[in-house]
């Protein structure tokens, strides 16, 4: 039974043994047995929920010595969260100039900046979704609430994608990469920069594939399903990486991280009993904002788990077992940060922040999900940087062992 444990595992996490240079930088204080441990970081999508990830960068940040670089030879982004993941790598000189960065985009952040509704009549835009989906005939026209053309404009302007490369060719980063969907096949995709000697993969439904990154590679990644139009990379058109990702830890063991840490912006950590009272059926929003929770939250929290499981299991067994199979694995060592609240019931206290037009039909007591998602404000941004800051330092202690750093 453990022996098949380990060969599923194999499947999921696909553990390679690519000869990926290691550049910690000694300030660091990483113990140097560790040095052969590539460090990874996750950064999940969510939407608005990303600026939560901010906050626990800068709290990593303040920890580490003041002029340290990029700690991770291995970023993995998806959604909103490789925006966090690219800017970190343009920024891989120094880890508190990236987070510099990223800390003034999204303090200042508005909704404007992010998207322009299609029609200020939202019922209205969502019937013109529907009617295409009950007609035989396709449309030219993308099918979406949302413009992300604003989107474009400001990543356009903040990121330069032209120095994950250089950063790559003098040893700050190992690899980084962005996870997009594909419509017309399923897959999740891995469009990865990388040095040489990492080689695309495959697996059940995700695929990883050596490329240049771009802007658009990051916004076909954030393009979440009904909300932003999907883009066109190549022959094929892709959505928000997190649909269908089931495994999102697999990229960056494939990338050679045998260490991660993975930053969650789960919006209902918190079970609540079924008992809970709902008097009123669930409207459209209630349900396009369940599925696309489930879509950014179910499936990292779940990897994590089966992580965590894998590591209790490999200690059982036996090695010779594992060479007659041809399986080369170790336990990963995993750190995870995640809210201590609820987001959706975070975003309620900012519900006025709303551009107005969007009012009328998320109503904040029966579209939280919803509105943890695509509120881009200054305050509701800036309440989940604090929080991020907040629960990462309270768990100074796992963070500084984490990275070997002395107190």
């Amino acid at each position: 039974m453990l022996i098949q444990q380990a060969r599923y595992s194999l499947a999921i996490s696909q553990l390679t043994t690519n000869g990926l240079r290691q550049q910690q930088s000694n300030d660091m204080g990483i113990l140097k047995e560790e040095q052969k441990l590539r460090t990874g970081l996750i950064l999940s999508g969510g939407g608005a929920r990303a600026a939560y990830q901010i906050g626990v960068l800068r709290a990593i940040a303040t920890l580490l010595p003041k002029h340290a670089p990029n700690p991770f030879n291995v970023i993995s982004g998806t959604s909103a969260g490789a925006l966090n993941a690219v800017s970190l790598a343009t920024h891989a000189q120094r880890l508190r100039t990236g987070v510099r960065s990223l800390e003034f985009i999204w303090k200042n952040l508005t909704s404007d900046q992010v998207y322009d509704p299609r029609s200020s009549n939202m019922l209205g835009s969502l019937s013109n979704l529907v009617v295409p989906l009950l007609g035989k005939k396709s449309t030219s026209n993308s099918i979406a609430l949302f413009d992300s053309a604003p989107l474009a404009n400001l990543l356009g302007r903040v990121l330069k994608f032209e120095r994950i490369q250089r950063n790559i060719d003098i040893g700050l980063l190992d690899a980084i990469s962005i996870t997009a969907s594909a419509y017309s096949t399923g897959e999740s995709v891995s469009f990865y920069q990388a040095v040489k000697g990492i080689e695309d993969w495959e697996g059940p439904h995700r695929i990883g594939r050596r490329d240049t990154l771009t802007l658009d590679h990051l916004l076909a990644s954030s393009a979440i399903p009904v909300m932003f139009p999907a883009i066109k990379l190549g022959d094929q058109y892709f959505g928000d990486g997190a649909v269908r990702q089931l495994a999102p830890t697999s990229t960056p063991l494939h990338l050679g991280a045998r260490r991660i840490l993975a930053i969650g912006v789960s919006g209902n950590r918190t079970k609540r009993p079924l008992e809970d009272e709902m008097t009123e059926h669930p409207t459209l929003l209630q349900l396009l904002g369940h599925l696309l929770n489930s879509a950014f939250v179910d499936t990292l929290e779940n990897d994590l788990e089966f992580l965590r499981h894998m590591n209790e299991v490999l200690p059982h067994v036996p090695k010779r077992a594992l060479r007659k199979y041809g399986i080369d694995m170790t336990e990963v060592e995993l750190l995870e940060i995640s809210p201590s609240q609820e987001l959706n019931v975070l975003a309620q206290d900012f519900y006025d922040e709303l551009p107005k037009p969007l009012s009328r039909y998320i109503k904040p007591e029966t579209s939280g999900s919803m509105l943890s998602l695509i509120l881009f404000e200054k305050g509701f941004c800036s309440a989940l940087w604090r929080l991020g800051y907040e629960d990462a330092m309270n768990k100074e202690n796992e963070i500084r062992e984490f990275f070997r750093v002395q107190e």
